[in-house]
């Protein structure tokens, strides 16, 4: 059984993974792209921040590339975690030592020099990502000061935000004058509804193409406990329905700080299949989509 390491006083510890992920249901395409995951190395090498909101078990790069022989991924995007803080070591040394095609997300402070972000982009990154829900993120200012570089540098914005308590910012994120990628659906309670004024404002973004979103972390808008997850499948597919060009998708491995039992990779997988029926759509979520937004196929 996977254990839980301890996260020190007030700070809680996370499941590891399933140690057998299974595939999917549905053959992935060639060049399938998971745009959301996370590795966690040696804490000797890569201490964390002290002041972070969870502490994960150890996930190495080698790990997550075993799931994606199983899943059938040989694209993936590498997400900045919070409890990193701002010291992108640990992922871009990922994108480095890899044996998959890769990108990077990373996390910065606004006064980022234009030279350390040139040697970012040289490294694999792609964007910054601003994290409003867990201790350790960063806040919206470095996105709004870096704005007119990152867009010439061809980087985008990502945040993982509660859409359904920041619908100003969910609007206000339209005016960056970059692209702007959100997190695990926006990241609100399914109990909300899909009138929520915070996830239509989401949605409209999406529709008008000013946005993207990522159809992931379905575990942390669910009231269920167990895949698929049924009560997520409304928005997924309201999201997709409102322009599936813009739509993309991950399994957020290794599930850092989820509160419902750990799922297998190859549920999250099937889920997709109901959401997105469609094959030729599915692709395009899978396969043209990420290459569009992150680059790959090109240097």
């Amino acid at each position: 059984m996977a254990t839980t390491p301890q996260g020190g006083p007030g700070i809680p510890g996370c499941p590891a993974p399933d140690a057998h992920p299974r595939p999917g249901r549905f053959a992935m395409p060639a060049n399938a792209c998971d745009t959301h995951m996370h590795v966690f190395g040696a804490a000797a090498d890569y201490p964390f921040v002290a002041d972070r909101s969870y502490t994960p078990p150890e996930a190495p790069l080698e790990q997550y590339e075993a799931l994606a022989d199983v899943i059938g991924f040989n694209r993936f995007v590498i997400i900045q975690p919070s409890i990193y803080g701002t010291d992108n070591r640990c992922t871009l040394d990922a994108v480095r030592d890899t044996r998959l095609d890769a990108r990077a997300i990373v996390v910065v402070d606004d006064d980022v020099t234009s030279g350390e972000l040139e040697r970012m982009h040289e490294a694999g990154a792609r964007g910054i990502r601003i994290n409003l829900l867990f201790r350790g993120g960063v806040q919206f200012a470095a996105a709004e000061r870096l704005a007119d570089q990152l867009g010439a540098m061809g980087w985008h914005v990502q945040v993982l935000i509660d859409v359904s308590r920041m619908a100003d910012v969910t609007r206000r994120l339209g005016d960056l004058r970059l692209p702007v990628v959100f997190d695990h659906m926006g990241h609100l309670a399914t109990g909300n509804g899909l009138d929520d004024p915070g996830f239509v404002a989401m949605r409209d973004l999406v529709a008008d193409g000013r946005a993207w979103v990522k159809l992931s972390g379905a575990y942390r808008l669910t009231a269920e406990q167990t895949p698929p997850y049924g009560d997520v499948a409304p928005f997924a597919r309201a999201l997709v329905e409102a322009n599936a060009e813009r739509c993309l998708w991950a399994t957020d491995w290794p599930h850092p700080a989820v509160a419902v039992p750990m799922p297998n990779d190859g549920a999250l997988i099937d889920m997709l299949a109901d959401w997105v029926p469609d094959e030729a759509v599915r692709n395009r979520i899978l396969v043209d989509n990420p290459a569009r937004l992150y680059g790959f196929g090109t240097h």
